[in-house]
């Protein structure tokens, strides 16, 4: 899936996938996603009878921050609701989660994010301020398994 050229592709064009299939409906329409670190964590071990006094590297297991989705509120519920069935325990709840760069014609993707196995932990807004002509923000935090490209 992923398309390779010499030119860096802009960042302004993208889709989220919230485990629906659906991209194109307002629900998945979001202004900004911030990538997790991912980390493979790594251990040192010696022997104590082993010639040399460096020690050996020993990938363990793999570490990820969150994913954060962010988009103006739109009067939909369905973050909250999906947030909601987590903190009462819905163990069901988990998502496949896919984010699509787009070419800068929109005509197709050229790269894909995806999250397994992934749980809202966070939902909050921007502040409401009657001095400021702000947009009101919704902000939610995603816990996921795993991460893959293509």
């Amino acid at each position: 899936m992923s398309v390779l050229r010499e030119r860096p592709y802009s960042s302004q064009n993208f889709l989220v996938d919230l485990g629906t299939g659906d991209t194109s409906g307002v629900e998945a329409g979001f202004s900004e996603v911030i990538f997790p670190d991912a980390r493979v964590q790594v251990g040192e071990y010696r022997s104590g009878n082993e010639r040399e006094n460096n020690k050996r590297k020993i990938t363990l297991t793999t570490e990820y921050g969150n994913l954060i989705l962010k988009r103006g509120a739109i009067g939909s519920l369905a973050l909250y609701e999906w947030w909601n069935a987590v903190r009462n325990g819905d163990q069901g709840t988990v998502r496949s989660i896919r984010v699509h760069l787009l070419s800068e014609d929109l005509t197709q993707t050229v790269l894909i994010w995806k999250f397994t196995n992934t749980r809202i932990v966070s939902i909050t807004f921007s502040p409401l301020n009657a001095c400021m002509p702000d947009v009101l923000t919704e902000i939610v935090e995603l816990a996921f398994e795993r991460m893959e490209m293509e």
